[in-house]
């Protein structure tokens, strides 16, 4: 282990972190709000803690493996959580600092799982931080630090794979900077575009942005108690499309953008999304037509429901507590499938659950047919049993990881359907459960036990588990030898 690397990257990040918080600071000061001193004093701190680490532990040797990039993610994410909580605990605004981080993971991992029941309460800065937190976390702190600063080697690539949702991540340009670079243009070309969608409705500044980056980190923190509900009907089919374009793989973006057009539209993970999302819309709509007013009206709230759920999102315009049970178990379905791979979206993700229906489907005719040796495909290639022994491996350990924090959170007062869909919700990363913690509800209900068991639920699942696992592997730990 290359703890040298270790804590200097940390330290790297901790100086992003601080300015990326004069943002909020700005905003305070242009509001004339007093929560702009819980910025400084943050700022402060996070600087000087990495500027300490980064000089202690200058690195004579800059490369890392493998475990070396599933520590930085892991660690990064644990402390740009701990130390981004800080704003709302010394403002106030949340006085009770296992609240304050419970909020700032789930706006770091785009969870959108809130313990605020009044949010229109909160300082303009307050509000920012909260919604920036998603759209740094949307795409990943680390890619960012990959793009920003220098690297002397391609190991990087081990950072982006620990810290990007999805089966596997390659290079998309020979150079990883020139990579990084361009996903991260790419976001924030689509979320300029969604707010100037959004202003052109008649959705002030503020509310524009605060909107647009909950949408593209599909984080889901509003700035309204009754979340999309009270905008218009166009806003919500804005937001409603801006949800489903952040939940497409990234990947698929550059190939447009490099004039790759038939191999982008050709994505077999993409049409599966996309039947997905109908599929559900179509199934909700003449589900909870007889509730509305008329087919329009349906159709608006199915089809931005599935497109906040399935991309783990979180905004709502209508309290799907109150739908039929058919329409909230899918719902519930659409919360362990996720969005595509690539994605800023949680969830399982929808190639490993086509690679896992083709797995089936292929061991089903081997075993009717027990000489054939039909190899399962997937985007027009031959997937190598490494590839899928990894999505196996990966839902069995994401099943018993569930399995554990359901048990520790079963242990509060509350009915099955409270329970099992906030533990659900946070592993998914997508925010609003149902019962209890549904649209309308909130997570300040639960004891802080539950709580960090659902704050570690929610880095599980936007790390997709092993980098935190690993984390406490004493193995890894291990000083590295010196080569004879």
């Amino acid at each position: 282990m290359n703890r040298k690397m270790v804590f200097y990257m940390l330290g790297q990040i901790l100086k992003l972190q601080a300015g990326i918080m004069f943002i909020p600071l700005i905003t305070s000061l242009i509001y004339g709000e007093k929560c702009f001193l819980s910025f400084l004093i943050t700022i402060f701190v996070a600087l000087v803690l990495g500027f300490a680490l980064t000089l202690i532990n200058k690195p004579r040797d800059k490369t890392f493996f493998a475990k070396e990039g599933f520590v930085i993610v892991a660690l990064s994410w644990v402390l740009l959580s701990a130390v981004g909580a800080l704003p709302f605990f010394i403002s106030g605004e949340i006085p009770n600092y296992i609240d304050a981080l419970f909020e700032t993971v789930s706006g770091f991992t785009t969870t959108g799982a809130t313990i605020l029941s009044n949010v229109e309460g909160l300082s303009k800065g307050i509000a920012m931080w909260r919604s920036l937190t998603h759209w740094v976390g949307g795409m990943g702190i680390l890619v960012l630090v990959v793009a920003l600063l220098p690297t002397d080697s391609g190991r990087s690539i081990h950072i982006i794979r620990a810290e990007m949702p999805g089966p596997t991540v390659g290079k998309l340009t020979p150079k990883l900077r020139d990579m990084t670079k361009a996903l991260y243009l790419i976001y924030i070309v689509l979320t300029i575009t969604e707010a100037v969608f959004l202003l052109c409705g008649g959705m002030p500044l503020f509310d524009s942005l605060v909107h647009s980056f909950g949408t593209a980190g599909t984080g889901g923190f509003g700035i309204k108690n009754d979340s999309i509900a009270s905008y218009s009907s166009y806003l919500q089919w804005v937001i409603t499309i801006f949800m489903l374009l952040f939940g497409i793989n990234f990947n698929l973006y550059y190939l447009l953008l490099v004039g790759r057009i038939r191999s982008a539209i050709k994505s077999e993970e993409l049409w599966s999304y996309a039947g997905l999302f109908v599929g559900a819309t179509a199934l909700i709509t003449y589900n909870t037509y007889s509730m509305c007013e008329n087919f329009a009206e349906a159709l608006r709230n199915a089809a931005f429901q599935v497109s906040s759920i399935m991309t783990t999102t979180g905004y709502a315009t209508t309290d799907f507590n109150l739908w039929p049970s058919l329409s909230k178990g899918i719902l519930f379905i659409l919360m362990f499938i996720g969005a595509c791979a690539g994605s800023t979206a949680g969830g399982i993700k929808v190639s490993r659950i086509v690679l896992l229906f083709k797995r089936a489907i292929s061991s089903i005719k081997h075993t009717i047919h027990p000489r054939s040796t039909e190899a399962v495909r997937f985007e027009g290639k031959k997937v190598e049993n490494d590839t899928i022994m990894g999505v196996l491996v990966y839902f069995a350990v994401y099943f018993i990881c569930f399995t554990v924090i359901f048990f520790i959170v079963l242990f509060e007062p509350f009915d099955l359907e409270t329970t099992l869909s906030a533990v659900a919700a946070c592993f998914n990363n997508v925010g609003p459960g149902l019962s209890l913690v549904g649209p309308m509800g909130n997570y300040s209900i639960f004891s802080y036990i539950s709580k960090i068991a659902l704050s570690f639920a929610m880095l599980l699942g936007r790390l997709e588990i092993f980098p935190m696992l690993i984390l406490f592997s004493p193995s890894v730990w291990k000083k590295r030898r010196a080569k004879s």
